[in-house]
């Protein structure tokens, strides 16, 4: 039984769960077409879920009703085939809920929330417990601290101890390797624990006992690199791990870099019409545009080494 009846259970979640990028046309109007393609492209890569609409996903740029259309696209081009979390952090509290309330009636099946900065924890109770209300039912919290450690461990705890919709904590902290460690000792395992923007210590977590991984882009590469670990072929998982290094380097510079870099790989994958961003992602300068071509150009080689395992 999950810990909310009749619905998902996120603590079941293993392995990758990939954070779409949000295409657009030229226009800088939503690309449905393109966002069904890259759904068809994770979810044949292995994904265990998918996030949409996140900070990869440039969602709190997204109007209402593009928000609404962007789910409803997202979740019917899945079909079921591998649960998809809506982020519904926004500027508002009434927004978010309002936004959980769409993800709810379009089908997705959990919401994640980013905590606010300094949000008291009883405050953050209540609003976990009010968009369990109003969205799907079960809720990621996204610890996010770009500079430093995020939540407290002991509120986590607290708050996993007396809210039953919160199943799952995205922890994307500074540094995150100790806090992954914290939080599952603190709730002896029992919480889902996923790593985000500091894949680039993905080896150190899945060490740590990290339940999941919200990467964008590269899906087949971290599939094969999860699979390889838990298959114990730990050789197998660091060769190819360190393969993928030169990109994350890169890709990991900013969130700018990350999504500008992302869009345009796909891209040039067939996926995306255009690479397309929206304000304030700014477009890649000619050293970093070098670069990416560079890195574009031996993303087939790293592929390969995907699938040679």
């Amino acid at each position: 039984m999950s810990r909310v009846d009749n619905k998902l259970d996120l603590g079941a979640v293993r392995g990758i769960v990939t954070s779409l990028n949000t295409p657009f046309a030229p226009d800088q109007s939503l690309d449905a077409a393109s966002l069904r393609r890259e759904v068809d492209h994770v979810v044949d890569a292995g994904c265990a879920g998918i996030l949409a609409l996140a900070v990869a996903g440039e969602g709190t740029s997204l109007k209402d009703a593009e928000f609404a259309a962007a789910a409803g696209s997202i979740v019917d081009a899945n079909a079921a085939r591998v649960p998809v979390i809506v982020s519904v952090s926004a500027d508002g509290f009434d927004a978010s809920l309002k936004r959980a309330q769409t993800a709810r009636e379009v089908g997705a099946d959990a919401v994640l929330y980013q905590s606010p900065v300094g949000c008291a924890p009883l405050d953050l109770q209540d609003r976990i417990e009010a968009l369990a209300e109003q969205g799907p039912g079960p809720i990621m919290l996204q610890d996010l601290d770009w500079h430093g450690p995020g939540l407290p461990v002991d509120v986590i705890a607290e708050l996993f101890e007396t809210v039953p919709a919160f199943q799952s904590l995205k922890i994307e902290t500074v540094p995150a390797g100790p806090k992954y460690s914290e939080v599952l000792a603190a709730t002896s395992g029992e919480l889902h624990v996923c790593g985000g923007w500091a894949v680039s210590q993905m080896l150190d977590a899945l060490g740590r006992g990290v339940h999941a991984f919200m990467p964008t882009e590269f899906e087949a590469v971290y599939v094969a690199i999860y699979r390889r670990f838990v298959a114990g072929d730990d050789q197998g998982a660091r060769s190819l791990f360190e393969a993928l290094l030169p990109f994350i380097a890169f890709s990991n510079q900013h969130i700018h870099v990350s999504i500008r870099f992302f869009k345009m790989l796909r891209q040039r994958a067939g996926i995306f019409e255009t690479d397309a961003c929206r304000a304030p992602v700014p477009e890649l300068d000619s050293f970093h545009r070098e670069e990416a071509l560079r890195l574009a150009r031996i993303v087939p080689r790293l592929l390969e080494l995907a699938a040679a395992g």
